[in-house]
């Protein structure tokens, strides 16, 4: 299995041995002794399954020793890193074509939990796959809720929504290093156990720190992008973006890191014009011309989500190409808590004849934020060198905000009147929006709302399981019990039991072996191993 996390290796092979698989990894954590030794056992065979990174595919040597090491299958996990439209793009996950070439025959599967089709070509190209199967299971989940809200006073309502969530775990992404810093000392002086994890620490240092985590003894991380992929913690009960993602499957993968035991779980992302701005200007600094405009693309699409007055699960499954079921989910900000509708005839008259002016005049259409600018009467650099600001329609559009207008774009977009031309989603009229702008059709929209990310609220559709109120007393208890029984056995708490399991534990109160055992996630050795333990805890609780 080719993989890009040390720290996935480890969890992996740990948990493969426990059940009896014998796997080991290849990576520089390991020291030269450590790493001879493992050598030594492929060389005898007597392991089943080896986790490498792709990077080791270029050493000295590597492919000389596979060779003698019967080669069977091939895994490449977190595949969407082999194109330049993925998240998180990495040159050398181009040298695994290596590995097809040496052995065109031997099976090779591909993963990813985020891949638009686009994507998914690539993987295909890249990796040089024949006639590949293609397996692709829903983008949705349901247990999750998204929500956007208004950021102003931010590093205070960051404190207010993580204190609102009691003693649950959760990730905090911020943009740079020294937000992750300073985020985790905020958090820290209010009383939360949280602490940093970013690529400015010692390795040894963030180990630490996803090994507390992980272990429940610290509840919030406050990270970069570095942290997350390959952190199977499945009680991650809240993600929070403190700055906007530069791209949607970025956003998806983090935001997925919540709730994958299913139960409910939330993604809030805290976003204003500034942080756009700042992403903007980034993007600016880049001096490949084609890697510049791909940046830009992917945040107009991060920008439209974020400024979506509808659905915003329908919005996420769209954009990976799968027809939402509903169009309304009733477990995102916008479901659980519509927007304010406004007659906004006028404004769509100025956005559909801006679009139509500027196509007029050069000959070719722009992206949204362009539009935006040339309403707003914005002297950008591109405003000035293609003369939209000598357009009549320049500066009609003031009574508004930016991200007004943009959601208004979004409207008119789900309405038809406007669509996205490939590759660079740039704006252009349809038939329907050039029939709307000559009969001064009526229109009304959703006003753009502020929301205080305060309180925990519980409303609306999660498609899992929640637990009643009175049983909460005995879900921390056995949560403490869990917690001394995995330090006692050096592993994490889930290790023993999930939450998903706890829960179940709670609302049933099991009394006897037979029903500790038909509790999903309690198999045979589970029971003989913890039964009597939890058992004994629940017969005391309920006395």
């Amino acid at each position: 299995v080719i993989s890009p996390l040390i720290a996935l290796m480890k969890d992996q092979t740990d948990a493969l041995s426990a059940n009896g698989i014998p796997a080991t990894f290849l990576n520089s954590s390991i020291d030269a002794r450590t790493t001879v030794q493992r050598l030594d056992g492929l060389d005898a065979h007597r392991y089943k399954l080896l986790y490498v990174a792709p990077e080791r595919l270029a050493l000295a040597g590597f492919l000389a020793h596979l060779e003698g090491w019967n080669l069977e299958q091939i895994a490449v996990d977190e595949a969407h890193c082999v194109s330049e439209w993925g998240h998180d793009f990495r040159p050398e996950y181009r040298q695994i074509a290596k590995l097809r070439e040496r052995y065109p025959m031997v099976p090779m599967l591909a993963l990813t939990a985020t891949a638009t089709d686009r994507v998914r070509q690539d993987i295909e190209r890249f990796l040089q796959l024949r006639n590949p199967h293609y397996f692709v299971s829903s983008f949705n989940r349901p247990n999750l809720r998204y929500s956007v809200f208004d950021k102003r006073d931010a590093a205070k309502q960051l404190v207010a929504y993580v204190q609102a969530r009691g003693k649950e775990s959760g990730i905090v992404y911020g943009q740079s290093r020294q937000t992750a810093e300073d985020l985790a000392a905020k958090l820290s002086a209010a009383g939360v156990r949280a602490r940093p994890y970013h690529a400015g620490l010692s390795a040894a240092e963030r180990a630490r720190n996803q090994e507390l985590f992980i272990r429940d003894e610290v509840q919030v991380i406050c990270a970069t992008i570095a942290f997350g992929m390959g952190i199977d913690k499945p009680n991650v009960r809240f993600v929070a973006h403190y700055d906007i993602p530069k791209n949607l499957e970025g956003y998806y993968q983090e935001t997925g890191r919540a709730g994958r035991d299913g139960l409910p779980s939330e993604c809030a992302l805290f976003f204003n014009g500034g942080d756009a701005a700042k992403q903007r200007h980034f993007i600016t600094q880049i001096e490949d011309e084609h890697e510049r405009a791909q940046a830009q693309t992917r945040l107009r699409e991060m920008l439209d989500f974020a400024a979506s007055a509808y659905c915003r699960r329908v919005h996420l499954l769209r954009y990976f190409g799968e027809p939402a079921q509903a169009a309304d989910c009733g477990n995102c900000d916008n479901c659980l808590v519509p927007p304010e509708r406004i007659d906004a005839t006028v404004a769509a008259q100025k956005l559909l004849s801006c679009v139509y002016r500027i196509r007029s005049r050069s000959g070719f259409s722009v992206g949204s934020h362009h539009v935006v600018d040339v309403l707003f009467g914005e002297s950008t650099d591109k405003v000035l060198k293609w003369g939209h600001d000598r357009l009549p329609i320049f500066g009609i559009g003031s009574e508004y905000s930016k991200n007004e207008w943009l959601s208004f774009v979004s409207e008119l977009l789900a309405l038809g009147c406007l669509e996205q031309e490939a590759p660079y989603r740039t704006l252009a009229l349809t038939e329907e929006g050039r029939t709307a702008l000559r009969e001064r059709r009526t229109f009304v929209f959703a006003k753009p709302k502020t929301v205080e990310p305060l309180k925990k609220s519980r409303k609306g559709r999660t498609g899992s399981q929640s637990i009643a109120s009175g049983d909460g007393d005995l879900f921390e208890s056995l949560r403490r019990l869990r917690k001394e029984l995995a330090d006692e056995r050096g592993v994490p708490p889930y290790v023993v039991f999930s939450d998903v399991t706890l829960r179940e534990f709670a609302s049933q109160r099991p009394h006897s072996k037979a029903a500790f055992r038909a509790i999903s996630g309690v198999g045979d050795i589970k029971l003989e191993t913890y039964g009597e333990i939890f058992i004994d805890a629940i017969s005391r609780y309920a006395e």
